[in-house]
């Protein structure tokens, strides 16, 4: 049986494992990395293939990806300038990458196109990437971890990384305990082109029973993401209803709307592990928490967890298992998940509480909130993870 030694072992190839396997390698570990799937195609040929997944990328992890020379081409790439959110009543704020002193608050990238990226740059590192292969069990012993894999392969880690998913079969594997809270709606994502230029402004409105998101795309294509208790109300849709339907809720912001990508749709849910570490196991991404997509953050909570992690790793020249270690890792990156992951659960459930009284007061906050420049340019800041 072939066995190979690592310092780190990734699990997973989503744009947060394989930016961690990227960063670890450019550091010299020897890291290995394990994806079920083949790895994304070179060169994504069809420019006109648009991909319905895409993600609001921060300045920090923009700069993170820029450091591994792993930033997308910029054509297929939007910019948020700025913000316009609407209330379920009368109340709105908008605010700009001016009031965060950024030239963007995000990027709006697409996920294929960013996770290309990533292993096309792997490719040419000192990363071990093993694809089409899933594990089949985990073992401990006092100074490794080894995992055994379908193929046959047994591969030994000092450190057995996680970045498998919310559903992570790593995690599993620990005692870590989760705490799930599904929210009841899904996420329903489309692209569409609009009649009007969205002039680099991502929208979204609070609707009272749903929450709906324009993110600018290249030219006057815009990506949608729709919070919903009834998804199948709008995946069911024909393209012409579909189109319809999100250019009324918008309150024909961009005029009409062509569609470009069907709409899918995904459960929503937070999940709250009571710790992404056990003894030669650090947890990353989707697989560590959960976020409400409302505020966009997920994948940059991710790519956070990658970063810190990777540099911890790069400052500790011994035992990348080392459990002091780990530790620092979860302080590192508990005040930052935890402030997102109640920020984007509390305005939720704000907006989806019936109660009159409330309702005045959400939108009154809105809009007094507009008229406080120094709030303001806080909560851009917020937005974009400084």
């Amino acid at each position: 049986m072939n066995c190979e030694c690592f310092d780190v072992l990734v699990v997973g190839g989503g744009l947060v494992g394989a930016s961690l396997a990227l960063a670890l390698s450019r550091h010299g570990r020897r890291v290995g990395l394990i994806e079920g799937q083949q790895p994304p195609r070179d060169g994504l040929a069809d420019t006109n293939d648009w991909d319905p997944r895409v993600y609001a990328v921060s300045p920090a992890n923009r700069a993170f990806l820029d450091s591994l020379n792993a930033w997308p081409d910029m054509s297929r790439i939007g910019t948020v300038s700025a913000m316009d959110v609407r209330g379920d009543g009368n109340g709105r704020i908008a605010f700009s990458a001016a009031d965060a002193g950024q030239p963007a608050l995000a990027w709006i990238a697409e996920n294929r196109w960013m996770l290309a990226t990533l292993w096309q740059q792997l490719a040419q590192s000192n990363a071990c990437c093993i694809t089409g292969v899933r594990p089949l069990s985990v073992s401990h012993h006092p100074r490794h971890v080894s995992l055994s894999l379908d193929d046959g392969r047994t591969l030994n880690t000092r450190l057995l990384v996680g970045a498998d998913g919310a559903n992570s079969w790593i995690r599993q594997q620990t005692s870590i305990h989760v705490a799930v809270s599904p929210y009841g709606h899904s996420g329903v994502v489309a692209n569409f082109v609009a009649e009007h230029d969205h002039g680099n402004i991502a929208r979204q409105w609070f609707l009272g029973d749903g929450i709906l998101a324009w993110l600018p795309l290249p030219e006057r294509r815009i990506s949608i993401v729709w919070s919903t208790a009834t998804p199948d109300a709008l995946t069911r849709l024909s393209a012409d209803e579909l189109c319809a339907t999100v250019a009324k809720a918008g309150g024909q912001a961009l005029g009409q709307l062509h569609c470009l990508t069907p709409a899918q749709a995904f459960p929503l849910r937070l999940m709250r592990p009571d710790s992404v570490i056990a003894p030669r196991i650090a947890l990353v991404g989707d697989a560590a928490h959960t976020v409400h997509p409302l505020a966009g953050q997920g994948v940059n909570l991710g790519f956070g967890d990658a970063q810190a992690l990777a540099a911890l790793l790069a400052s500790h020249t011994g035992d990348a298992g080392d459990l002091l270690l780990l530790r620092r890792y979860q302080r590192m990156r508990r005040e930052a998940v935890n402030t997102m992951q109640l920020t984007c659960d509390g305005l939720f459930k704000l907006f989806h509480t019936r109660d009159p009284l409330l309702g005045w007061l959400r939108n009154t906050g809105l809009s007094l909130t507009q008229h406080l420049p120094l709030v303001k340019r806080q909560l851009a800041r917020q937005a974009i993870g400084f």
